[in-house]
């Protein structure tokens, strides 16, 4: 198991372009189970190869009982949109409102390079969205200004 070092805003590499995984090989698995166990010890839902400083078109997902990695990801069909609370691993402590597609259908290939399509709604539709931002270096304060932070009363 290995943990990475987070990429924190305002760190310009999380605004850089990224580019289309083309080599499909046992390095490749490896970065992509430093992103599992990254983000599991971060407590996440979701991560970026950007947010480790990697600048590939990687995202892994986990959410309840499905985790999954996507390569080069592409929203191709969208609909519906509703507003949520958003936080991210790089811009720790802050949470933005942020309108999403309710439903999305996304082509990507798997780290065996295999072509998938994928179909989601709701929170896995989200927080797929979120991380493909960050493949454009986009971030969450880019749509709506943070949220109030909620006193803790303990």
């Amino acid at each position: 198991m290995t943990v990475l070092p987070i990429i924190i805003h305002p760190d310009p590499l999380l605004r850089q372009p990224t580019h289309p995984v083309a080599e499909f090989n046992e390095s490749l698995s490896n970065l992509i189970q430093d992103m599992f166990d990254t983000m599991k010890e971060k407590k996440g839902v979701g991560l970026a190869a950007p947010q480790i400083g990697i600048l590939r078109k990687i995202i892994v997902v986990s959410y309840k009982k499905r985790q999954f990695a996507l390569l080069n990801p592409e929203i191709v069909k969208s609909s519906g949109n509703e507003p949520g609370e958003e936080g991210c691993l790089s811009i720790p402590k802050v949470h933005v409102m942020v309108t999403r597609a309710t439903y999305i259908e996304v082509i990507a290939t798997t780290v065996r390079g295999k072509s998938i399509k994928l179909k989601e709604r709701g929170f896995v539709a989200r927080i797929i969205q979120h991380e493909i931002d960050h493949l454009n270096g986009t971030l969450i304060i880019d749509k709506g200004p943070p949220l109030p932070e909620e006193e803790d009363n303990f």
